[in-house]
């Protein structure tokens, strides 16, 4: 049968069931596989395994295509607004006017944190990474906004206040690492202004809003706010599973994303072309090097483990880069490295015969320090653009009824059984 896979051990056969998913993507289903044959799989990093069936984001990697609840990503970085990407995601489909204002209005109220949590900011030591002090102040909203999942509606209220709040926090993690006056949230700013104003708005100098800065970030935020099945997703569902609280799977994905193989990618990006600058600012060199076998440098920001074309979402932050550099006029060596870096990827034969192309990791890097971000926000910010998403393939988790607590298997490889030794009999080195 068409639906049915056969697996055949020493003479004896078993069948599975295949799934289809709607875009025709397939599995064999394995969940009887165990109790009828013994067997498990092996699948290190997972990356042949399906642990969810999701309706949240479709990606083809061959394909370069990239989806939020069906819309392509090229048309929500072009028409919408990251808060109205933020509930496309979260609630299945795009809001009606009347639900984005009602939307705007809930995040609008919920922008203040308690101003007890500024004393746990204020007793990080200087030198702490903005993603450790995020994932230890999500968690801990617990304690101060406990959550209310008694209906649908306070289920909105726990998750829009959440996303309220991580951008403040975000911009007070920042402002208090500088020993600078914390900027509290304005009512009559939109999203990313906020954000913004938050950031780089002082006593002193006051910050002057650009439409072009704020659209850079929206895109930014837009671009990253769902990448189906990833690391930190992962994270936020294996931990989810658990039934945890909402704030903990978030720190859980937050913790995840800080790694430099995953969210510290675009931060990676800019300390290679300090790097190279420091090294005289010959860009020739690291290619000639990102190109050696025997040397282990690599040039960030180039290539993606999913695409094996031009990652979609770079094509979108590379004109945006571009926009933004031009209004910006903006007199950078690292930009320039930079330039000449994507040059050379986008005609070297090496680079385009291995599919290292530059990814959105490097245009948002440049993008972010062309906005003024500090690099060691650069995955905060990241974590911003990415919570719609953690936040939604929560809830369908959540609601999933063949939920169940994630339970991996493993291949056993130590000591078959031994005994203790008493310590005289050991022997010593």
């Amino acid at each position: 049968m068409d639906d049915l896979v056969t697996i055949t051990y020493k003479g004896k056969s078993y069948q599975l069931p295949v799934i289809i998913g709607t875009e025709n993507e397939r599995a064999v289903d394995i969940l009887r596989l165990r109790n009828e044959t013994g067997f498990i799989t092996y699948d290190p990093g997972f990356a042949n395994t399906g642990a969810c069936k999701s309706s949240i984001t479709y990606m083809d990697g061959e394909k370069g295509i990239l989806r939020y609840r069906g819309i392509p990503v090229e048309e929500l970085a072009e028409k919408s607004s990251f808060k109205e990407t933020a509930y496309l995601l979260i609630n299945g489909q795009l809001p009606t006017e009347t639900e984005l204002r009602k939307f705007s209005i809930m995040l609008n109220d919920n922008s203040l944190v308690h101003e007890d949590m500024k004393t746990f900011f204020q007793n990080f030591p200087r030198a702490s990474h903005p993603m450790g002090i995020l994932s230890a102040m999500v968690n801990a909203l617990r304690s101060f906004y406990p959550e209310l999942q008694t209906s649908e509606e306070e289920i909105n209220l726990t998750v829009t206040r959440l996303l309220a709040k991580v951008r403040t926090m975000a911009a007070m993690s920042y402002k208090i690492s500088r020993g600078h006056t914390v900027v509290y949230p304005r009512p009559d700013l939109a999203y990313c202004e906020n954000f913004l104003n938050m950031m780089f708005n002082t006593p002193v100098t006051p910050y002057v809003l650009v439409k072009e800065v704020v659209r850079a970030l929206e895109v930014f935020w837009i671009l990253h706010a769902d990448h189906e099945q990833n690391c930190s997703t992962t994270a936020v569902r294996v931990v989810g599973s658990g039934r945890v609280n909402l704030y903990a799977a978030i720190s859980a994905g937050i913790s995840a994303l800080w790694g430099p193989l995953h969210g510290g990618a675009n931060q990676a990006v800019i300390e290679m072309l300090n790097e190279i600058y420091r090294g005289g600012g010959d860009y020739r060199k690291a290619v000639t090097r990102a190109k050696d076998k025997n040397d282990p440098f690599r040039l960030m920001g180039f290539g993606h483990r999913v695409y094996k074309t031009y990652d979609p979402r770079a094509k979108i932050m590379k004109r945006m880069c571009d926009n933004l550099l031009k209004t910006l006029n903006l007199k950078d060596p690292l930009l320039d490295i930079a330039k000449e870096l994507e040059e050379v990827a986008l005609k070297d034969a090496y680079f385009i015969d291995h599919n290292l192309y530059p990814n959105v990791d490097f245009y948002s890097g440049i993008v972010l320090r062309a906005i003024g971000i500090p690099t060691n926000m650069f995955t905060v910010m990241f974590a911003i653009g990415r919570l719609p998403g953690w936040i939604a393939q929560w809830k369908e988790s959540m609601d999933d009824p063949a939920w169940r607590i994630s339970r991996p298997r493993q291949i056993y490889t130590g000591p078959t059984e031994t005994h203790y030794v008493p310590m005289s009999e050991r022997q010593t080195a």
